[in-house]
């Protein structure tokens, strides 16, 4: 078994069971190509469990968060139908590790969407977009990993909840947001900060996508990417973000 084997083995078991796993890039010698296809083999474990892909997640969206890693594009992790939690469901605590969430524009998909496309050229492959909330959850102790390893697991996606369906004619370049915990207001932004228009993350997840040979494909969903800073998120708590426009979306973590 090679090492890139048994590091597919540990995240995927790490994120299948919900227990931490120590760093092992631990002399920064992983490389981001390599990190992604550890990310690949792990989902492919998934997807030879039963478990079906339904989309991408846009990662590192904020261009401060970018210089701040120290780069030049987005990251981005694959997401399966065993990820996507009902809205307004309780969801158990126990799936998680140590539980984040961030308010999210999800993208559906009515056709292929692939390569290097204009933003006309996204926004016509769109058949709806929604409010949505994505579940981060770190599978390393403390929550504590390098860029090469938060990408090789899966960039921490770990569940998501979308919203109600709207008309992609909606103008949602700059959407208002609120998300609250037990409804107290602990993070407010705006769509804009996705690359400053989430139209944007789109093309970019056809472009990185394409180029990892597996493009996006209609009926699938895309996360554009966390609009603020993440919360932490505990038993008992109510989820809940609005959007302007959009309406709302929640869940009940127990």
């Amino acid at each position: 078994m090679s090492v890139h084997e048994e590091i597919i083995i540990r995240l995927d078991d790490a994120a299948r069971y919900a227990h931490e796993v120590p760093q092992f890039d631990t002399d920064n010698t992983l490389n981001l190509p390599d990190a992604y296809e550890i990310q690949r083999g792990s989902i492919a474990r998934r997807l030879e469990r039963g478990e079906r892909r339904v989309g991408v997640k846009m990662g590192f969206t904020s261009r401060a968060k970018m210089v701040q890693m120290g780069l030049s594009d987005v990251i981005w992790g694959r997401l399966t139908d065993a990820m996507q939690l009902e809205e307004g469901s309780n969801v158990e605590h126990s799936r998680f590790v140590h539980p984040r969430v961030e308010p999210e524009l999800a993208f559906l998909l009515k056709k292929p969407l692939a390569g290097n496309v204009t933003g006309a050229e996204a926004l016509a492959a769109v058949e709806a977009i929604a409010p949505a909330l994505e579940v981060i959850d770190s599978r390393y102790q403390n929550f504590k990993f390098t860029l090469p390893e938060v990408i090789a697991d899966n960039a921490s996606s770990s569940g998501f909840v979308v919203g109600g369906w709207h008309s992609p004619a909606t103008d949602f370049g700059n959407l208002g947001l609120v998300m609250s915990l037990d409804g107290r207001a602990v993070q407010v932004g705006s769509t804009a900060a996705l690359l400053g228009d989430p139209l944007r993350s789109l093309v970019a997840a056809a472009r990185v996508s394409a180029a990892a040979n597996e493009p996006l494909e209609a009926g699938w969903i895309v996360l554009a990417g966390g609009a603020t800073p993440a919360e932490w998120i505990y038993p008992g708590q109510h989820i809940s973000m609005r959007m302007q426009g959009l309406g709302s979306v929640s869940f009940q973590l127990v």
